[in-house]
């Protein structure tokens, strides 16, 4: 053994983060290997001492002190063990040195094969034990290498693994040297070792994405109810406060859109929107299709579906672009929606829709009212008929209490 190889084992231990320790049981399984190549047979016991101080390596052939030699492979007589020890003794084992000069090119071979079935073996449990308790967690990744749209990344801890063309942000560009961050769905066994599904696609990328940038989300005062993704093009964030003072939308928004905007820069750009939470379903569906004005909703709760009729000129604000709006909404109320002219209302919907009145209409609402409840998406009296004077307060950004209690009023009446 010489320097040059004691070398090649720190920068194996290095690089593949595999303990000191199994990387030298490994060299001394593929030196047992060779040696029964070329010299010995599968029976016997070999032992290998690797003197790394003086750059050493010892084979020894370890055979079982007895009164009858049954299987010489195995066993020695004591008379012959003592020219080896002079103080052996029946049941001990005797280590003769057959260290040999050198190995023939099979030998070699096969050593190569034992150490890289060895060393991917160590590679794959050390990625289980390592990523099995980080399941739903974010990590941090670097791009290797990309081929045929399968990106290799390298993670914050060195190993290697790929993340599949079906979990990337449809045209998004990989490259080389980008840093990138990921979502750990799961880690599962397989044949071939275990295996991390990884996702830049996945909705809870977004989650995380969002606990990062947000502290009122990571230490709970904020609470992610519900997401609803298209990856790369569009999210929906539905989110509600454990705190009366806090402004969940306001949270995330964070001044001038930068904490939504550093979480939409990690995402390619991605879109974001992000709603307020509602138990009731009724004006939860109304917010979650904004920026479309919804005129009635028929709900059929059994069956978790509703009929969600706008006038003539909001239809295609609350369809979308390609159907992309209805459909998030429809994801992050768990409702199936059907977007339907308010010409098409019968029988009871006909006669609750006759009663909406827009809020723009009552007459003792003043223009910047009106301004705060359209910058909240509340332009109807349905969204707001039934609520205390504390809940539109605190629903709606910038207004008084003293303007509360006139919405509140006018909403009665017109009720």
């Amino acid at each position: 053994m010489n320097s040059q190889f004691i070398a090649a084992i720190n920068q194996l231990c290095d690089e593949k983060n595999i303990p000191r320790d199994q990387v030298i049981e490994t060299i001394k399984a593929a030196l047992r290997a060779a040696y029964r190549k070329d010299y010995g047979n599968k029976e016997q016991n070999i032992d290998i001492d690797i003197d790394e101080k003086n750059e050493m390596t010892t084979v020894y052939l370890l055979k079982d002190i007895v009164k009858e030699v049954e299987n010489p492979e195995i066993q020695i007589s004591l008379k012959e063990a003592q020219r080896y020890q002079k103080n052996a003794k029946i049941g001990g084992v005797v280590k003769i040195d057959v260290t040999p000069l050198e190995y023939g090119r099979i030998a070699a071979q096969s050593a190569k094969q034992v150490i890289i079935q060895k060393l991917q073996e160590a590679e794959r449990d050390i990625m289980y034990s390592t990523f099995k308790d980080r399941e739903n967690e974010l990590l941090n990744a670097m791009v290797q290498r990309v081929e045929y749209g399968t990106v290799h990344v390298n993670l914050d801890n060195k190993l290697t693994t790929i993340l599949p063309q079906d979990q990337q942000i449809p045209r998004e560009r990989y490259y080389a040297g980008q840093r990138i961050k990921l979502y750990l769905d799961k880690v599962i066994k397989t044949s071939r070792g275990p295996q991390l599904l990884i996702s830049r696609s996945h909705p809870s990328l977004v989650l995380k994405l969002m606990e990062l940038e947000i502290p009122e989300i990571k230490s709970g005062l904020v609470e992610i109810k519900a997401i609803a993704r298209e990856p790369g093009v569009r999210s929906k964030i539905a989110v509600s406060s454990n705190d009366p003072k806090i402004d969940p939308i306001g949270s995330c928004v964070g001044q001038k859109g930068v904490r939504v905007q550093n979480v939409m820069d990690e995402l390619n750009g991605e879109r974001i929107d992000v709603i307020q939470w509602n138990a009731d379903i009724e004006p939860y569906i109304r917010t979650a299709l904004a920026p479309a004005k919804v005129a009635a909703i028929e709900l059929n709760k059994e069956e978790k579906r509703a009929k969600i009729f706008v006038n003539p000129d909001q239809r295609p604000l609350a369809i979308g672009k390609n159907g992309q709006n209805v459909r998030l909404a429809s994801r992050l109320t768990g409702y199936e929606l059907d977007i339907l002219d308010i010409g098409e209302m019968t029988g009871a919907a006909a006669e609750e829709g006759l009663k909406i009145e827009a809020l723009k209409d009552l007459p003792n609402l003043s223009p910047e009212i009106i301004a705060k409840l359209e910058a909240a998406n509340m332009t109807m009296v349905e969204q707001l008929k039934g609520l205390s004077v504390a809940d539109i307060a605190s629903g709606i950004e910038g207004l008084s209490e003293e303007e509360a209690q006139l919405i509140a009023e006018e909403v009665a009446k017109a009720s």
